[in-house]
């Protein structure tokens, strides 16, 4: 079975374009399934997978005390690789066909105020130096063009255009998108510039942030860059990367913003992702309904 798998994950990198941590996280899901299919039901051939194993695996799942959402991932990669199957005519049927996700409850994740947004981004809290001006652009730039952690750590130093004010970034499944930056971003790119040019050795040339030691900044020093600066001015239990990107999407859409232009700016697929980050702007929608109308007046 290991075949397969080698098979799935190289369709996973090489047809679909899936990033190194999603492709692991298939092969990790699928490897496990089949281990506790292979432990407990003794299948030796792919095709002795029937649902009631995948049934079996889940309840597995839930008794370790797994939350649904996790289970529905976990699950959702079994679908693909089943999926990569019959593609390659290994099965006819998927034994995951008439599978329906386990429900999970709707949360809605309340973005950072102007109001923090704002504090955290003064630059009074900012020192002069290299480590400084960058860690404040990051901020900035993160807030102001909602682009992915992911996009920030790669973004390359020659997709950053100050004469026409725009970034190329590149997205999920290696989508391309160029995104424009304020004029105020402009100058603090150039500030932080003028400082990353007195980095001796910079082994990581092309990558525009870098580590004072001049190597490619990290997912997890983005984190907590974020979690930290943000963990001063604000309660909310969520302080990430992801919340800031929530966060420029929900404050554009308070502020007017067309929703299909939103979704171009976030690099979205379809407007159904785009659409959750406007259950908040709806709440501001009502309470400024609530407040305004005749009706409610009387």
């Amino acid at each position: 079975m290991n075949t397969y798998i080698n098979e799935f994950i190289d369709y996973l990198e090489k047809e679909k374009n899936y990033s190194a941590n999603t492709t692991l996280a298939y092969k990790d899901d699928v490897t496990i399934f089949l281990e506790f299919a292979k432990e407990n039901f003794d299948t030796r051939i792919i095709t002795d997978i029937n649902y009631p194993i995948v049934r079996n695996w889940i309840v597995f799942l839930v008794d370790t005390g797994l939350k649904n959402i996790s289970i529905n991932r976990k699950v959702a990669s079994l679908k693909s690789f089943f999926k990569f199957l019959q593609k390659i005519k290994i099965i006819n049927v998927s034994p995951l066909l008439r599978h329906k996700s386990l429900k999970v409850a709707k949360t809605l994740q309340i973005p950072f105020s102007e109001t923090e947004t704002e504090v955290v981004c003064d630059s009074q809290y900012f020192s002069k130096d290299f480590e400084g001006q960058r860690n404040h652009l990051i901020l900035e730039l993160l807030y102001t063009t909602g682009i992915r952690r992911s996009e920030l750590i790669n973004l390359k130093s020659f997709n950053v255009d100050l004469s026409n004010a725009q970034i190329k970034v590149l997205g999920k499944r290696n989508k391309e998108r160029v995104i424009p930056i304020l004029s105020d971003i402009v100058e603090k790119i150039k500030q932080y510039l003028e400082q990353k040019s007195s980095i001796e050795q910079i082994a990581d040339i092309n990558y525009f942030f870098i580590s004072k030691k001049g190597l490619k900044l990290s997912e997890s020093f983005v984190y907590r860059l974020i979690n930290n600066y943000f963990s001063g001015v604000t309660s909310k239990q969520k302080k990430s990367p992801h919340m800031l990107r929530h966060t420029f999407a929900t404050h554009l859409l308070n502020r007017g913003a067309d929703l299909n232009a939103v979704k171009e700016l976030l690099g979205h697929a379809s407007l159904a992702s785009t659409q959750v980050y406007t259950q908040s702007s709806l709440a501001v929608l009502k309470k400024v309904y609530g407040n305004a109308h005749p009706r409610n007046q009387i």
